[in-house]
């Protein structure tokens, strides 16, 4: 048998267990090995937020109060990883414990119901699973929550100033949640010739305070749809698997009024990084982002940029605070006790660093996500050991004693929750992105060293130990050979890019590059 239909067929004495599972929770009881009720999981995420912009990182400018306060009680790893870094081959990989190469083709294409699921999963252990957010499965497969209102449900609550956030978006765009299943316009935009045009000279706008009033913004009616979850149903006998995911700080770099007000654009400092970047020892389509910004070319000059930065910041802090509503929400009923907390992000943002903005690269600010773990009784501590998102379904199982149907590419890094200190050695992380065509790149972090395999570009190396900002590619500095040969092997081991490389055009967004 291969892998790929070892990942997709269950083992029958493990659907046993899972059947005798379900069998308890049908009488409303999902206890642990001492016949406890297993904890609540309550999953917060972010879209698009950079790892670093975060009070307890260091970063002065982020007002974020409450993930702040998250993070001092939790465990925090301070290098952890997305699989792909861009948000549906993100998430689909949360969901199910397997990287894009076992799961999907492409960037945003739905993956089938022959895949397990982390609400599959928890609801076959008896788990009340629910999801309030964004999850960008970009089909209307339910992926087995039970309970579930998504971007659909917030144009109903919002009614008219669904026109507002379709003028705020500019165009139909799947990742920002219009339309929510990517193929439902496939025949004709509806809001065409019905938008306000902006002037952005590309697809995504600069940013700029949000005319939507505050309490009409996603974030609003996640947060208080959330509250409403946990006032309704934490007091059943199952204990409950809820995702509560935002938007926010993703585009529509438009935050209310209020959050938009925190931030001059004049005041604020770009990227220590940005024009410092080395062109000529850049793969070719980094170097086309830096020079052109396709997706907002405004940003390639200082004044533009500052005023993005003004506008993300905004949009991360208004995500804060709303954050800070469930988390309030959850200590006032008293299910803190009794309740793992998780908070991450499907990918980061660069930010101007390298010069480089939104996500899609394998540097830091986009590959790297914030992620922490806040156990009842637990201590908080920060953990530097590297970890990837794709164990995130195997940990949380591990903790919660909840049995999976099906192997997956995750291993648990429950004991690093439980123990930050520990001196396990995890292994390498990896990062996939653009499967199927030629921009297609694969990265693995093995200590402090990142290599990067462009199958048709050069190649990236660092020293993350001596060079944090990535300026330097010591892939083409001739004494690294042996050590660009060595992870060349790690990562070819782990995935082997398919033969046609080098054999198509090199286009960037419809451009020869």
């Amino acid at each position: 048998m291969n892998r790929r239909d070892f990942l997709t067929n269950a083992g029958s004495a493990t659907l046993l267990a899972l059947s005798k599972q379900t069998g308890a929770a049908e009488q409303g009881q999902a206890t642990g090995a001492a016949g406890r009720r297993q904890p609540n999981v309550l999953l917060l995420m972010a879209d698009q937020h950079k790892r670093t912009c975060l009070g307890v990182e260091g970063d002065a400018v982020a007002k974020t109060p409450n993930l702040d306060r998250l993070a001092r009680e939790s465990v925090r790893f301070a290098n952890a990883y997305c699989t792909n870094p861009v948000c549906a081959p993100s998430r689909a990989s949360m969901m199910t414990g397997l990287y894009s190469h076992h799961l999907m083709d492409g960037m945003e294409r739905p993956y089938g119901p022959r895949f397990d699921t982390l609400p599959l999963c928890f609801g076959s252990a008896g788990y009340f699973t629910a999801l309030i957010g964004k999850m960008h499965a970009v089909d209307a497969q339910l992926h087995g929550f039970e309970y579930q209102l998504e971007f659909n449900d917030w144009f109903q609550a919002i009614g008219p100033a669904a026109k507002l956030y379709a003028d705020e978006l500019g165009s139909p765009n799947s990742g920002a949640g219009q339309p929510q299943i990517k193929g439902l316009w496939h025949r004709r935009d509806p809001w065409k010739g019905h938008r306000t045009p902006d002037g952005r000279l590309g697809l995504v706008a600069v940013g700029r305070p949000s005319l939507m009033p505050e309490e009409e913004h996603f974030e609003e009616f996640v947060a208080s749809e959330t509250v409403h979850f946990l006032e309704s149903y934490a007091e059943q006998d199952r204990p409950f698997f809820l995702v509560a995911s935002f938007l926010k700080p993703h585009d529509p770099f438009m935050p209310a009024e209020r959050f938009a007000q925190m931030y001059e654009p004049e005041s604020m400092q770009l990227s220590p990084t940005w024009g410092k970047a080395h062109l000529d020892a850049m793969p070719q389509r980094v170097r086309y982002e830096i020079e052109h910004s396709p997706f907002t070319p405004e940003l390639v000059h200082a004044a533009d940029a500052k005023r993005r930065t003004a506008c993300y910041y905004g949009n991360l802090a208004q995500m804060d605070d709303c954050a800070g509503k469930i988390l309030d929400a959850l200590n006032r009923l008293g299910l803190d006790q009794n309740t793992i907390v998780v908070y991450t992000s499907d990918h980061g943002e660069m930010l101007g660093d390298l010069g480089l903005w939104n996500k899609f690269q394998f540097y830091e600010g986009s590959c790297g996500v914030p992620l922490m773990f806040r156990l009842p009784g637990n201590s908080a501590a920060v953990c530097t050991t590297p970890v990837s998102l794709i164990s995130l379904f195997s940990t949380l199982t591990d903790l919660c004693g909840v049995p999976q149907a099906k192997s997956n590419d995750g291993v648990s890094f429950a004991d690093l929750v439980r123990d930050p200190a520990s001196t396990k050695d995890h292994g390498p992380v990896f990062s996939e992105f653009s499967l199927g065509n030629s921009a297609a790149k694969f990265m693995i972090r093995d200590g402090a060293w990142k290599y990067t395999y462009w199958v048709d570009d050069m190649p990236e190396l660092y020293d993350l130990s001596s060079d944090p900002e990535e300026l330097n590619n010591l892939a083409l500095v001739s004494r690294f050979a042996p050590k660009v040969a060595e992870l060349k092997e790690k990562l070819f081991a782990w995935y082997t890019p398919p033969a046609w490389h080098g054999q198509t055009p090199r286009t960037f967004f419809g451009k020869e590059v």
